[in-house]
């Protein structure tokens, strides 16, 4: 068995919930493309889940990462279990651009819609150094079927100006598709030097009661040792959301623990760990699931 077979066959075959994840993986383009030792990393981490948006990918031309995904679904459990991908343009103010991108298992997730933000209302400031790339997914086999996902890369310097300005973005797209079930997710930039606690504060999106914050202010985010900020968070609205999370699921996933990395050999991958959330299951995908494994141990 190949050592990324290896990495990531284990536990993909039974499904108990709908795990998301966002994940800043730090200029993803062709050189860490070439590295394959980082490519088998990411291809474990990705595996553990059903949903996962990445911020800055710098993929100009797309082919390192379409070879990625090729890589990724001809991996163990993936090639029953295969991914899809839908990314945004290329996003930024200047010449660097980065772009949101979403790989998602189809047997899980259909995805319904994109939409591209457009900062140009009337009257209002062009808050956003990358407009949010924001997804509607069908989900298959979880109580809530209907997601709207809207990704997050503030430019520290702005992040206050950006986070409240996705109060905006938000309901703009409840008025748009007309549903309450939006999970806003990403790099935030929401702590240290970039966010104050009397920042936070201003931040609409962090004083209406309606939206729960489910990655604590205490929780670091990052690789560096020497830095503990939890800049990557995930958001949801209202109790209808927060009631399909599954209670304590929401947290950092410590890739350089669970792989017994050095400091090094994780920075290469990233420096900051994805940030993960766990979607109950439906009454009717569990009654199915535990009668396949009955099934499967009878013909065993």
């Amino acid at each position: 068995m190949k050592l990324t077979e290896k990495l990531c066959f284990s536990g993909l075959l039974k499904v108990d919930t709908m795990k998301i994840a966002s994940f800043n993986i730090r200029r993803m383009g062709p050189s860490k493309l070439s590295n394959k030792n980082i490519v088998n990393y990411l291809i474990k981490i990705f595996s553990r889940y059903s949903i996962i948006v990445l911020l800055e990918v710098v993929d100009k031309s797309g082919k390192a990462i379409d070879k990625f995904l090729q890589e990724l679904n001809s991996t163990g459990a993936n090639k029953k279990r295969p991914f899809s991908m839908v990314g945004s343009s290329r996003l930024g103010r200047t010449l660097y651009k980065e772009q949101f991108v979403c790989f998602y298992r189809e047997d899980e997730a259909k995805l319904v819609d994109t939409y591209q933000y457009e900062d140009n209302q009337v009257g209002d400031e062009d808050a956003f150094s990358r407009e949010p790339f924001i997804l509607r997914f069908s989900c298959k086999h979880t109580e809530l079927k209907d997601l709207v996902l809207i990704p997050v890369h503030t430019k520290p310097k702005d992040s206050q100006k950006e986070l409240d300005e996705l109060y905006d973005v938000f309901l703009h797209v409840k008025d748009k598709w007309e549903t309450d079930n939006v999970m806003i997710l990403g790099d935030f930039n929401a702590d240290g030097a970039y966010v104050s606690k009397k920042k936070m504060k201003a931040i609409r999106i962090r004083t209406d009661p309606d939206f729960h914050w489910l990655i604590g202010d205490d929780v670091d985010t990052t690789v560096i040792q020497s830095n503990d900020h939890t800049y990557d968070r995930i958001v949801v609205y209202k109790d209808d959301m927060l009631k399909a999370v599954v209670p304590k699921s929401a947290k950092p996933f410590n890739f350089q623990q669970a792989y017994k990395l050095s400091e090094e050999m994780a920075l290469e991958i990233s420096d900051h760990y994805p940030v993960e959330v766990s979607l109950k299951k439906s009454s009717a995908a569990k009654t199915s699931g535990k009668a396949k494994t009955k099934a499967q141990k009878r013909k065993a």
